[in-house]
């Protein structure tokens, strides 16, 4: 397989991954229980399915502590994003949300950088300062749900700061063994927040035992759209680059949006300057990809003249 048709397929199957995310937005909202239960139960079914393939395949997870200590703790980062994901959707709206969720690549741009010890590259600031114009169009105009985009915007910079560590951790370890850990960090995690949760930030308590379609649609999210997607998403951050993959998933609000209007209909309709400022997140998302194109072109006839 040519280099060119190799990175066609990993960004194939990055939309998928990101069409698999966006749908759980709507899942966050089919499960009655709470945000901190929604990923406490996530993961530690997560945990069980990669366990369950890890002893079917007979493959030890076996790493050093020092590695273990610091996947766990990345598990952390991921539930306090995840949490802080589907706590915004139930204070806003799905759309809104993952309109939040689409600063990602402005804090990327910033933080990659600085963690490889390498240049900021400028135009990767631009683009993510873009997506931050089209988040203020947003913000202007359904100030209203401003608690829930400030709760995205912060799960966003939280994202950004696992995906650049896992970028760094694929260079080690397998995919799978990474997302195992992580997901038992972000069991730990969950379970941990779960009494503080309860005692300050809700009056009647924690429900902690799903009913009925609730535990279809959490089999699905641990299953589909952490197991599946999560390990897939892991496995290509060894060829794509943590700002290439995150500016990418800005079109999760586009997919996402799309779906939650057809799910939700009439309740996930914004107003017309909502969707400009998504329109523009959109615009930063296609234009990355064809300066990429044109600066390793730019690369490639250099090293061919040297």
């Amino acid at each position: 397989m040519t280099d060119a048709s190799s990175l066609r397929k990993d960004y194939l199957t990055l939309h998928l991954v990101i069409l698999v995310w966006s749908f759980t937005g709507i899942l966050g909202l089919l499960i009655s229980v709470s945000a901190v239960e929604i990923v406490f139960h996530r993961t530690w079914m997560a945990v069980l399915s990669l366990g369950l393939i890890f002893w079917v395949r007979g493959r030890s997870v076996r790493l050093l502590r020092k590695d273990v200590i610091k996947i766990i703790l990345t598990g952390f980062l991921i539930s306090a994003h995840w949490i802080l994901f589907f706590w915004a959707m139930r204070v806003s709206t799905v759309s809104v949300c993952l309109a939040g969720i689409a600063t990602c690549s402005l804090w990327t741009s910033l933080i990659e950088p600085l963690a490889n010890r390498a240049k900021i590259k400028w135009v990767e600031v631009l683009l993510g300062l873009l997506v931050i114009i089209g988040l203020y169009v947003i913000f202007s105009f359904e100030f209203g749900y401003w608690l829930g985009l400030s709760m995205a915007v912060l799960s966003a910079f939280i994202c950004a700061c696992f995906m650049v560590i896992n970028g760094k951790l694929t260079k080690k370890h397998s995919p799978y063994t990474i997302t195992f850990y992580e997901m038992i960090g972000a069991f730990l995690f969950a379970a941990l927040f779960m009494p503080f949760y309860s005692i300050y930030f809700t009056e009647s308590g924690i429900a902690f035992w799903p009913q009925g379609m609730d535990w279809f649609w959490l089999v699905i999210l641990a299953v589909i759209c952490t197991v599946f997607a999560f390990t897939v998403s892991v496995e290509l951050m060894k060829r794509l680059t943590a700002f290439a993959i995150n500016l990418t998933v800005n079109l999760e609000p586009v997919y996402g949006i799309i779906l939650a209007l057809m799910v939700f209909g009439e309740s996930e309709k914004m107003s017309s300057e909502f969707y400009w400022g998504t329109l523009i997140i959109l615009l930063a998302v296609c234009i990355y990809p064809v300066i990429n194109y044109y600066e390793k072109r730019k690369a490639s006839k250099r090293l061919i003249r040297a």
